[in-house]
């Protein structure tokens, strides 16, 4: 069975909307869950939470740097605390809180961060960050989730909740196919393979394992074989399922919405290096900024389409 068929869509919705969908679970099952947010309730998805929990919900306004340290002052009370904000705001400004007050004292905060990568759009360079998962994976203690779709993000955020420690939860603005169940689970540090193939591994993350599973449907249409890992735990790593991989296949390529240095690819490629070299290509963003444009605009022209993965496929194959 191709791979498309194997994981019929329910729809398209955002990412940032399961994040939604989650936080509502949680307020209506975690009396201990407390929402943050810096001005942009409607962004995040928050609204519900904010209606049915006001006790629970404090927009803080546009004081991000204050939002973590409250967030970080909350858990000393037994809270469970979730920021949101935009990717770039969750991380690049408020780095130096998150590594004194909340990962350096494994603080059981919940960074929960939307619009992050290219697919924000519109909004150009200043907004569409594209390297957090490096900055974050780097802090001692810190997981790092990157789930790929509205379900997902939804199983996710539920079950950051009932994990001890800091976390950064990454997701998106754009609609993209709803392909996951919730009969699927979520683990926290554990890969899904999505499909069994002999030639090659792709192992993605985010918003790149839709554009990976088009990919394999063509690439299979050719007479290349492929496996799909979806890595939406970034770390911790699940490092045996991918040496597993990489003994089965013999090729790895990575899928992400980020810089090519310190995100997804670098850990894979760590792993690698130590356990079981292979030859490896990368699809990512290559030491560039992005700009304003449409989604699938920026995604083509940065290189992380599904044309781009089954480019790298052909030739990590042509290595082997």
């Amino acid at each position: 069975m191709n791979i498309l068929s194997k994981y019929p869509t329910s729809g398209i919705k955002d990412t940032r909307s399961g994040f939604g969908a989650g936080i509502d679970y949680l307020g209506e099952t975690n009396p201990n869950v407390i929402a943050l947010c810096a001005d942009l309730t409607g962004s995040l998805k928050m609204t519900n939470f904010r209606k049915n929990h006001p006790d629970r919900f404090f927009n803080v306004g546009i004081a991000e740097a204050n939002m973590m340290g409250i967030a970080a002052g909350l858990t000393i009370g037994g809270k469970i605390p979730f920021t949101g904000t935009f990717a770039n705001f969750s991380t690049g400004r408020v780095y130096d809180q998150i590594r004194q007050s909340i990962a350096y004292s494994e603080k059981n905060v919940k960074i929960c961060a939307s619009h992050a990568g290219v697919t924000l759009g519109e909004d150009g360079a200043t907004h569409q960050i594209l390297e957090d998962i490096g900055m974050m994976k780097m802090l001692p203690h810190m997981t790092v989730i990157v789930p790929c779709d509205f379900t997902q993000t939804k199983l996710a955020t539920i079950a950051i909740a009932d994990h001890h420690g800091p976390v950064y939860l990454r997701f998106g603005r754009p609609k993209v196919p709803i392909f996951t169940t919730e009969a699927h689970g979520f683990e926290i540090g554990k890969a899904q393979t999505l499909h069994e193939g002999t030639d090659v591994t792709i192992i993605a993350c985010g918003h790149l394992v839709w554009e990976s599973m088009q990919a394999i449907e063509t690439l299979e249409k050719e007479g290349i074989s492929c496996t799909l890992i979806n890595m939406h735990t970034i770390k911790p790593l699940d490092e045996a399922a991918i040496i597993e991989a990489a003994k089965k296949t013999g090729a790895i390529v990575t899928a992400e919405e980020h810089q090519i240095n310190g995100g997804l690819g670098d850990s894979v490629a760590q792993t690698l290096v130590r356990n079981h070299p292979v030859p490896m290509e990368m699809v990512g963003v290559n030491d560039q900024f992005g700009e304003s444009g449409k989604p699938a605009q920026l995604m083509a022209k940065y290189g992380i389409a599904a044309a781009n993965v089954i480019e790298a496929v052909k030739a990590v194959v042509a290595r082997k």
